[in-house]
């Protein structure tokens, strides 16, 4: 136990979250050599295979596994998102998620939270002792508080990402070497604020494992020309892990869990262009670039990932389909969805959920109308610019899976059985000895002490 403990003599648990964005639970299970800590939890601890959320994009998970509750509650549902009543887009940052964070129930429990590199967390909140936001925080000097935790990130080359856009070299090499960097970086920071000993919570995410996934996961799965970079960048990954796990005192439990499962990408599915092709989207005139640009006659139109919105009378400003066709205009796109497939012949949708079947909430109101949840294989996009095709190829190998996300647990009595990204909310509250309402949470704890 720590010196901060043995002065407040409080006596309660402790847990330390580490977040490894998109990493799959098969990648560590069929890969002992290179995850020997990860195995090592899963051996003495609990360890599994969970589902994500739908849709499974990050944006929209954070938020997810930091409350417990699905986007009807949290009232974010992508990277980009709307409101009714207009067409105005906007990407969802901290303040834009209406449920209440883990951390927040903990600081007001008069206990502390240290919080790192959580996407969509900007900016960084007050009533946190130490945050330093993630994944679409502008910089370092704006993302992190107090101001001793800014100097000693700025001091230490700390970086919130990496730079993705070394990734579309076709020589990777640069953007490994940047992935390392920003992950080395992530992991000081990490280690100097464990040290410091005054948390309850430690919720820190490294988010480089998404990145590397993007574009190196076909390598990887493949055997591809970066292959041995990629398990490498892994096997560092894990190490670091481990030698977290080492400075945790006994009454700090350790959970390492992603957002969302990966798997290799095949095809672009360019879902606006398809709608344009099938007749239900249409454009006032050929410059156009946004969801404002779309024509009065326009059916649906789809954002990232997968999302699709009816052009409803009433909810968008220039809505087409009166109410009383809703469900059957809303059917028979389901269905056309539903049998859409690839070049390769492969369906491209594994389900096509409903608004009512996945999101329930405050916030359900601004839902999709239909959500498709990807095969292996396809990246859903949706810009308005205009595709030349419905389906092509980009810079990345890899994409978001709904399944085989990851959770390691350092406790023997959880059970990670048919669990889901909405049951780590709970258990880390159950870890940490925390009372509170089940029934403001979609999911359930996992832990099982008789």
């Amino acid at each position: 136990m720590g010196l901060f403990d043995r002065l407040r003599g409080d006596g309660k648990p402790r847990v330390a979250f580490f977040g490894i964005d998109g990493v799959p639970y098969s990648l560590v299970a069929d890969n002992p050599d290179e995850f020997e800590h990860l195995n090592a939890i899963a051996d003495e601890g609990s360890a599994g295979a969970i589902d994500s959320i739908v849709p499974p994009e990050s944006s929209a998970c954070w938020p997810a596994l930091t409350t417990g509750v699905n986007p009807g509650g949290t009232g974010v549902y992508g990277f980009q998102d709307r409101e009714n009543g207009s067409y105005d887009t906007y990407v969802p940052m901290g303040r834009d998620v209406q449920a209440t964070r883990i951390w927040d129930r903990v600081e007001g429990a008069q206990r502390s939270a240290t919080v790192m590199n959580v996407p969509v967390t900007f900016p960084p909140q007050e009533n946190v002792q130490r945050m330093v936001s993630g994944f679409l925080s502008p910089g370092v000097d704006r993302a992190a508080r107090p101001e001793e935790l800014r100097n000693f990130l700025e001091a230490n080359d700390y970086k919130i990402d990496v730079n993705a856009k070394l990734g579309h070299n076709e020589d990777k090499s640069d953007f490994i070497e940047d992935a390392h960097e920003t992950l080395d970086a992530r992991f000081e920071a990490f280690k100097h604020y464990i040290e410091e000993d005054d948390w309850d919570l430690f919720f820190g995410v490294f988010m480089t494992t998404d990145r590397v996934n993007h574009f190196l996961f076909k390598d990887y799965a493949q055997d591809g020309e970066y292959k041995e970079e990629f398990l490498e960048f892994y096997q560092k990954v894990d190490q670091y892990l481990g030698e977290l796990r080492e400075l945790l005192d006994d009454d700090v439990t350790m959970a390492v869990a992603s957002d969302h499962g990966f798997t290799t990408l095949e095809y672009e599915v360019h879902l606006n262009e398809w709608l344009r092709e099938e007749g239900w989207l249409s454009y006032e005139d050929d410059d156009h670039s946004e969801l404002g640009d779309i024509a009065d006659e326009t059916r649906a139109y789809s954002l990232i990932p997968g999302r699709f919105y009816i052009n409803l009378e009433g909810r968008e400003p220039r809505g087409s389909v009166p109410e009383d066709e809703y469900e059957a205009v809303r059917d028979e796109l389901k269905e056309k969805l539903e049998n859409l497939t690839g070049p390769n012949g492969q369906p491209v949708a594994d389900k096509v959920e409903t608004k009512e079947a996945a999101y329930r909430g405050p916030h359900d109101d601004i839902a999709p109308d239909l959500t498709v949840v990807p095969n292996h294989g396809f990246d859903l996009k949706a810009g308005f610019k205009g595709s030349d095709d419905v389906f092509g190829t980009g810079p990345r190998n890899g994409m978001h899976s709904f399944d085989n996300a990851c959770l390691f647990i350092d406790d023997p009595d959880v059970r990670i059985d048919d669990a889901d990204l909405y049951d780590i909310g709970p258990t880390l509250l159950d870890l940490l000895d925390f009372q509170y309402d089940k029934t403001e949470f979609d999911g359930a704890s996992l832990l099982k002490r008789s």
